[in-house]
């Protein structure tokens, strides 16, 4: 059975779950917004910052956590940004690290965002 996550993140006017689990896997995938709905300023850093901490808070309300990750699918919209990334997902994201890709694209659906991340993780399927 599959079940949405609930948190406490900005409610979307999409028509989408932050989160979801089924067969004891987590998916979700992160913007950086805030808790107004609004798309962080300051870059690169500030938006990944943002992003992992909502990563985090959505693990945590599916009573999980970062070192559960499995894998994770980054994309950016500039290459020279992924060194940024790399450094602010270091810092939350520890060994053993989950897979992860990085993926360039050409823009999202908020034309302000510079990075998403989607994520994948195991968690109690109780």
């Amino acid at each position: 059975m599959v079940h949405p996550i609930k948190t406490e993140l900005f409610a979307s006017r999409a028509p989408l779950s932050w989160a979801s689990v089924g067969n004891g896997i987590l998916f979700t995938a992160q913007i950086p917004i805030d808790a107004s709905g609004e798309v962080v300023e300051g870059g690169i850093e500030a938006q990944t910052r943002q992003a992992l901490d909502n990563l985090v808070h959505t693990l945590e309300c599916a009573g999980s956590g970062v070192a559960d990750l499995t894998q994770v699918l980054i994309y950016v919209t500039r290459r020279e940004d992924l060194a940024t990334v790399n450094k602010v997902y270091a810092e939350v994201v520890r060994e053993p690290y989950p897979n992860r890709a990085a993926v360039i694209v050409s823009g999202f659906a908020r034309e302000e965002m510079l990075v998403e991340m989607l994520a994948y993780a195991a968690v109690d399927a109780a």
